[in-house]
């Protein structure tokens, strides 16, 4: 069994001003996301010009920060949010969605094709290797927050985690920070380094980060409010996961059928 590291959830206080280490890891994963995708946008088949980036960007993190704040509170919290709509605002406290943030960002990929005037798919294709970045840190944030634990275990990699009892458990935040985020990377990366049929990546990216997250989901406790969903083993993060799945199955089975290529 390791110690867990106990860390200030207080990256920075100033004053009254306190920057969480939460927080922080979102800035850290959408820097790193932009300053590759700098790199990606000079390439031939890029779908915008490098001068439309930052617009790109920054409606990306819109769509990571709203819709996964409304998602969790959605598919995760809804609940507690009829008791006391100001969870919504407490963001550093912990609680986002990664299939709301999803939802946010296909949002924001509609708004910013119509602006770019290409399609939607095209701008999927061309963020999809780069997302794992922001889903690495952000998962490396809930271990700081000592939050989304994991299943009691034996293994010598298990944790005591504050707030979770004198069990050791799975540090099942870095399981999806190896997973959902360096593997994903990855993948994706080494994938789209040539040019790829049209929506092809996409696929990849629903496809892997499906199977990810369903996986991971076997050691990770399911919140104490859902519990599990049904046959003792299923959780809400499977249920919205395995529609991904299909999702990239389907999108990968058209690219390659009609062997076409992005716009």
């Amino acid at each position: 069994m390791l110690t867990y590291p106990i860390i200030d959830p207080v990256a920075i206080s100033l004053g009254p001003i306190k920057v969480h280490w939460y927080g922080l890891m979102y800035l850290i994963g959408i820097g790193g996301a932009w300053l590759l995708l700098t790199k990606r946008v000079t390439r031939s088949y890029s779908p915008i010009k490098p001068d439309a980036l930052e617009d790109l960007v920054f409606y990306a993190a819109m769509g990571v920060i709203f819709g996964g704040r409304l998602g969790y509170i959605i598919f995760y919290n809804f609940p507690q949010f009829i008791d006391n709509p100001l969870i919504l605002f407490k963001v550093w406290e912990g609680g986002m969605s990664f299939h709301g943030g999803l939802l946010g960002v296909i949002i924001a990929m509609w708004v910013s094709a119509r602006k770019n005037q290409c399609t939607m798919l095209a701008l999927t294709d061309f963020i999809a290797p780069v997302v794992p970045v922001g889903l690495f840190f952000g998962r490396i944030g809930n271990f700081i927050n000592a939050e989304l634990w994991g299943r009691p275990t034996d293994v010598y990699w298990a944790f005591v985690f504050p707030g979770a009892g004198p069990i050791a458990r799975h540090p099942s935040q870095l399981y999806e920070a190896g997973l959902e985020g360096l593997a994903l990377f990855l993948i994706l990366w080494i994938y789209s380094n040539k040019q790829r049929p049209y929506m092809a990546v996409s696929g990849m990216f629903a496809l892997f980060y499906g199977i990810f997250r369903f996986i991971v989901e076997f050691y990770r406790v399911p919140d104490a409010h859902l519990g599990y969903l049904a046959m003792d083993w299923l959780t809400m993060g499977q249920i919205l996961s395995a529609p991904l799945i299909v999702v990239g199955i389907i999108l990968l089975s058209i690219a390659y059928t009609k062997n076409s290529l992005p716009d």
